[in-house]
């Protein structure tokens, strides 16, 4: 069975992206093996600190090249991705030794991106996250996908997904699994 490692791009325990993750998960019950990604202890990337290897950064990227795919699930700050994703990012693009053409934990991978927020649906933060993934060598998904969060969200703190936005999902899952395969 696949390995898929999911990052959640906000580290809040409510978050809304971390909730569209688990309704994911359900989706893909079954059909892959998912885990979640724990990063909230990597440093900031630091070429003074890169070798040896934090622990935390070695960890997270073993699990990331022992994964078959990632799959991203971020908010959008300020019209682009959280800053604990662009460090994560950066810490994987790092070279794993010192030798000057090592392998990078995030070359390679399969990655595809999801994302829930205001209005904008996510679009700047999943477009520029796109292209950071690129450029670091990560193969992006094409099918993208961007949900606004319902109202009621912003004060409950609990994400109620309608009939059309689920159904975007499953149409993201059912191209996911023909892109991990």
């Amino acid at each position: 069975m696949k390995k898929v490692l999911f990052v959640v791009g906000s580290l809040r325990k409510q978050s809304f992206n971390r909730q569209v993750s688990e309704f994911v998960k359900t989706l893909l019950d079954g059909k892959v093996q998912v885990s979640e990604l724990d990063y909230a202890d990597i440093p900031f990337v630091n070429q003074d600190i890169e070798f040896p290897t934090p622990s935390s950064v070695a960890r997270v990227r073993k699990q990331i090249t022992e994964a078959d795919a990632i799959w991203v699930f971020t908010p959008e700050y300020n019209y682009s991705y959280p800053s604990v994703v662009k460090n994560l990012f950066d810490w994987l693009s790092r070279p794993m030794t010192q030798e000057r053409d090592s392998a990078t934990a995030i070359r390679g991978s399969k990655v595809a991106v999801t994302g829930i927020g205001g209005k904008n649906k996510t679009k700047d933060c999943r477009a520029k996250l796109t292209s950071l993934l690129q450029f670091i060598g990560a193969e992006v998904m094409e099918n993208q996908v961007g949900l606004a969060v319902n109202v009621e969200a912003w004060t409950s703190d609990k994400v109620i997904l309608d009939d059309s936005q689920k159904a975007e999902l499953q149409h993201q899952v059912a191209d996911f699994l023909n892109f991990v395969n």
